[in-house]
């Protein structure tokens, strides 16, 4: 690459050139298009009048406001009161009326399905994914398998009060750390790990002692769980007779429960969320699973 600063005259097009060269290719002199210029130059007089009618320069302790005084905020508020007093006949409909009330009333029920979407997506998303389908120690909303059941007024429970979350009405059943607080030895959580994956028919390590993790299992674990595996709703305690595990079904996974035990924590919603969007969540999040009514 070449640089030189002495102005030029391209003998091709007869215009100057910028003085820059890079591999003996020279820089014409082109001014630019005047449609250009003239788009550039809107653009300032449109940006000093933008700054003018509308809020726009930050001040030490405020900002300016602008000869027109309108704010997107306040133009949202609106928006949002508009919104409310056109839904105000459905919500007051939906506060009075019971769970089981709305769930018979196919326009209501449609109306606290779409609020309940809403209000999911704000608040429960986050763990449970966009649709339920939840993920890696959140429980799937899409499926049969209820750890609290499925119910109506149970979901509705489960949302109000949570699980693990420090409230009397709230979730309590708390798997404990095996391993850790020295209740069972390694050899032991093996073996009842391999009894566990037994139960749902995944396969087991060739020589495997399953009679003795079913010994294990009987003594430990069968109070919460069920003398089958078949898991217990008022416990928290999953059904381990089939296949759908909420932190994974491999050996090493099912191990590191037992020695380190689970208690993963459901919030409480009762002071976050209103008692009507409490109502739609709950339609909405028992509509996404076994649909369990009553």
């Amino acid at each position: 690459m070449a640089h030189d600063t002495h102005e030029q005259i391209d003998a091709v097009t007869g215009v100057s050139t910028t003085g820059h060269s890079w591999d003996e290719i020279q820089e014409l002199n082109n001014p630019l298009p005047r449609w250009w210029l003239w788009s550039f130059y809107a653009t300032i007089v449109w940006a000093i009048a933008y700054c003018i009618a509308y809020p726009a320069w930050p001040l030490v302790s405020s900002y300016t406001t602008g000869v027109f005084g309108w704010h997107s905020r306040e133009a949202i508020v609106q928006d949002l009161d508009a919104l409310k007093a056109q839904r105000s006949g459905m919500t007051t409909k939906l506060a009075q009326a019971s769970l089981d009330e709305i769930r018979q009333d196919p326009e209501l029920f449609a109306f606290a399905r779409a609020q309940g979407k809403a209000a999911f997506g704000d608040n429960c998303a986050g763990c449970h994914g966009a649709g339920g389908a939840g993920a890696k120690g959140y429980p799937n909303l899409n499926d049969d398998d209820w750890l609290w059941g499925g119910s109506l007024q149970e979901i509705e429970q489960t949302i109000r009060f949570g699980a693990r979350a420090s409230l009397d009405k709230g979730h309590q059943g708390t798997m404990p750390a095996f391993g850790r607080d020295g209740m069972l030895k390694r050899q032991e959580l093996s073996q009842v790990s391999d009894f566990v994956r037994s139960l749902s028919g995944l396969p087991v390590e060739k020589g495997a002692n399953i009679a003795g993790g079913a010994k294990i299992f009987a003594d430990n674990c069968a109070a919460c769980h069920g003398d089958k595996g078949q898991g217990n709703r008022e416990l928290g305690a999953p059904n381990l007779s089939d296949q759908i595990w909420l932190y994974g079904s491999d050996k090493v996974v099912i191990m590191d429960g037992l020695w380190n035990g689970r208690g993963s924590v459901m919030p409480a919603w009762n002071d976050r969320l209103d008692d009507t969007t409490i109502k739609a969540l709950t339609l909405y999040v028992n509509s996404l699973g076994g649909a369990q009514p009553h």
